[in-house]
């Protein structure tokens, strides 16, 4: 009994350094591309939509099939399909670095995010089962802020590493990172499997293709035009599918998504907040970025290393908001994350101007950080807290897949903004198109606020008094 604690703090200690490392690659990818795009169609070719491809192939392939992934770890063992998981997206990250085109390029894109389906939800579910509940806050804290880095610093990795080195670069640094971490995952990771009898096949292919077909029309609107019969098929099509899924789940004797996890006041407050978290904070780096280059003046590696106050902040931020989350509960930490994050975007929305300085947008990049990291940690515990144990993994691939949802939602509505009060043709027309899509943006993490606030106040709380039991969450 004495060796049992210290074998299981390292158990736990290796759990979260692979967690969050495969954490990082996943979350990494969804941005990395897009200062290397320029790049790739010098040296590949392809016209526009070729480009927008290698974008949204990861987008789409990801989104739709986290909830798969994490079904398929709860039948079949976690650690196992996380291994699998991350064998797969190391391959296609190689497989993309060596694509001699276009389409390999797309092909392997796409592969990237089947990968990143199957591990990213098994992260959260493996760090939960290898750590003790009352340090649970602050282990969410370091996965959260790693991530957090991840999404945010994908522009600046891209840039520097595209700049400095070639664009084939941003996918092989995935790759010994992946060869070290996959035989200390079969070596360090302790097994386990969730209470899943039988996959609900049909469940699976109704939400994959619904999610499809709305995130292909919510990227391609802008391109398309959103009365184009392929994106209306997309979002009509899809809504349809989903509201099909719905009606199956309810009826299903081993559903994917059980509904009812949805009478639940924090698992329903919890993802909405994160949904529009992700809405507000997506498309706001994805037009801030280009207006550092466009008006700016900045290279890709200048303008990423001028987001640092935003992308740095998680870092510090997330861990002090894990630790507080312990204390406090989650919801208060989560609430004042989306408050600091909505004034910074709105502070950005009034200060942005074609010859406004760097030193202006500070403050605003530094609250925004701030806010990001207050909101990863403690929402990755509330989830989990919000179900039960033997539902977790389903609820963080469906947490996951509508922060996918909300990030592509994000681009393709604060873009469409854009692109109709503005545009690229000068100075004063980009702050024209930017400035109404950042209000956008403020309004959505406004709402995602609002939401958070309606999650109880107790979830994810540790009751300090002995004897005390705590409630079940999906009742609560």
């Amino acid at each position: 009994m004495q060796q049992r604690a210290p074998a299981r703090r390292d158990t736990a200690l290796w759990t979260l350094i692979i967690a969050s490392a495969a954490g990082f690659m996943a979350a990494l990818d969804n941005l990395v591309v897009t200062t290397a795009l320029p790049s790739i169609r010098e040296d590949l070719g392809g016209g526009l939509g070729d480009l927008e491809w290698t974008v949204s192939a990861y987008t789409l392939t990801f989104a739709v099939l986290l909830m798969l992934g994490a079904a398929l770890g709860d039948r079949f063992g976690r650690r196992l399909l996380f291994t699998i998981g991350l064998g797969i997206f190391t391959a296609a990250s190689a497989g993309a670095a060596l694509a001699p085109g276009m389409p390999e390029l797309i092909a392997a894109r796409a592969v990237q995010g089947v990968g990143a389906a199957i591990m990213m939800p098994l992260t959260l579910t493996l760090l939960s089962a290898a750590v003790p509940p009352e340090r649970r806050g602050l282990a969410f804290g370091v996965w959260g802020a790693v991530n957090g880095l991840a999404v945010a610093a994908g522009p600046l990795v891209g840039g520097t590493l595209t700049e400095h080195l070639s664009w084939q670069w941003i996918f092989w640094v995935n790759v010994p990172l992946g060869v070290v971490l996959i035989p200390l995952a079969l070596l360090r990771l302790d097994e386990s499997r969730g209470p899943a009898p039988r996959l609900d096949l049909p469940g699976t292919a109704l939400a994959s293709a619904g999610l499809f077909g709305i995130v292909y029309g919510l990227i391609r609107g802008n391109g398309d035009g959103w009365t184009s019969a392929a994106v209306l098929a997309g979002l009509v099509g899809g809504a349809v599918l989903l509201a099909v899924f719905v009606a199956h789940e309810t009826r299903t004797a081993h559903p994917m998504l059980p509904m009812r996890l949805f009478r639940s006041r924090a698992f329903s407050s919890v993802n909405a907040a994160s949904l529009l978290m992700f809405v507000g904070m997506f498309g706001s780096i994805f037009l801030l970025s280009q207006f550092l280059q466009d008006v700016g003046g900045y290279s890709p590696m200048e303008a990423g290393v001028r987001m640092l106050p935003w992308t740095a902040m998680p870092m510090i931020a997330a861990p002090v908001a894990g630790a507080l989350s312990d204390r406090f509960g989650g919801q208060p930490v989560v609430v004042t994350g989306l408050v600091l994050q909505g004034t910074g975007l709105a502070l950005l929305a009034l200060v942005v101007a074609p010859d406004v300085t760097y030193g202006e947008m500070v403050p605003s990049l530094v609250l925004s950080g701030i806010g990001m990291g207050f909101f990863f940690a403690p929402t990755a515990n509330l989830v989990m807290s919000s179900v039960r144990p033997e539902e977790q993994g389903i609820a963080s691939g469906s947490n996951n897949a509508l922060r996918e949802v909300g990030g592509a939602l994000g681009v393709a509505v604060m873009s469409a903004i854009f692109s109709a009060q503005g545009g690229y043709t000068s100075a004063n027309a980009f702050v024209d198109g930017i400035t109404p899509a950042l209000w956008a943006g403020t309004g959505a993490v406004a709402l995602a606020a609002l939401a958070a606030a309606l999650v109880p106040r107790e979830t994810g709380r540790i009751r300090q008094k002995p004897g005390a039991t705590t409630p079940d969450p999906v009742t609560a």
